[in-house]
């Protein structure tokens, strides 16, 4: 078993005495087990593949589309005008 000193800012420190007192868990327990969650959402992070990313995302109806694609020649004129105030 490994020993390490580790410096804590005072933000770091006050939420490490909060786990500590919500918890019931020694300081050595609450930093294990946040350990463990940090490397598994490490894990996690490391096997996304830009679909997964873009699953996320919220784009809402019809992303960022302008108008619908039967009309797009007209839309972008309409865009066009608009950006460029004519």
């Amino acid at each position: 078993m490994g020993t390490r000193t580790v410096r804590l800012d005072d933000e770091a420190e006050k939420s490490l005495e909060n786990l500590r007192h919500l918890t019931g868990l020694s300081i050595s327990e609450v930093l294990k087990h946040g350990l463990r969650v940090y490397e598994q959402q490490a894990r996690e992070e490391v096997n996304r593949r830009p679909y997964d990313i873009y699953r996320e995302l919220d784009l809402g109806p019809g992303g960022y589309a302008q108008a619908p694609a039967r009309s797009a020649k007209s839309a972008i004129a309409d865009v066009m005008r608009r950006k460029h105030g004519r």
